[in-house]
């Protein structure tokens, strides 16, 4: 097959994919591709360090891994001071409440502009990328990486203290002032 055949096969098969909204299947498959060779050099990484891979993670190390992952993948997508970091992918929105932000893909420009942006502002997709470097730095550094996820799990409880205190303090004084 020629590479013009190809293209017009993935032109047809984008358009029967999402005939009525652009979705940049390439650039995903691209971040698919990155996703799995940065999971490989981790992988050659402990083999060739000779990190001893454990047989079941501890039961503590994945929850401090989960809720650290979920304090992070929020951090990196939704915070409002991490956003230069998706402004060149994204577009500011409004603000969402807790410092954070909403923000929209910027669609103008390169297919990978839009799909980095889709990365960088879902907390969801992001997580994925993050469990995956924690986890990596659970075998490969595991002090320094439960200090890191330690700190990230200590803010995400403080976050939920704070918006606990928040709602007690409206119930206490009668509700929302701004209801008034």
């Amino acid at each position: 097959m020629t590479q013009g055949g190809l293209k017009q096969r993935v032109a047809r098969l984008r358009q029967a994919y999402a005939p009525h909204e652009y979705r940049p299947l390439g650039s995903y498959l691209a971040a698919m591709g990155t996703y799995a060779t940065v999971t490989a050099s981790l992988a050659g990484l402990v083999r060739a360090t000779g990190r001893p891979v454990p047989e079941r993670p501890a039961p503590a190390d994945v929850v401090l891994l989960s809720i650290a992952t979920h304090k992070l993948s929020r951090l990196l997508s939704k915070d409002a001071i991490t956003s230069p970091l998706r402004a060149p992918f994204t577009r500011y929105d409004h603000p969402i409440g807790s410092g954070e932000v909403m923000e929209e893909v910027r669609d103008q420009g390169s297919s990978t502009r839009h799909a980095i942006g889709e990365l960088l502002s879902c907390p969801f997709c992001l997580a994925v990328w993050v469990a995956t470097g924690l986890t990596g730095g659970l075998v490969l550094a595991p002090r320094l990486t439960r200090l890191v996820a330690t700190a990230l799990t200590a803010v995400a409880a403080s976050d939920f203290l704070q918006m606990g205190y928040a709602v007690a303090q409206r119930a206490a004084e009668g509700g929302d002032p701004d209801e008034r």
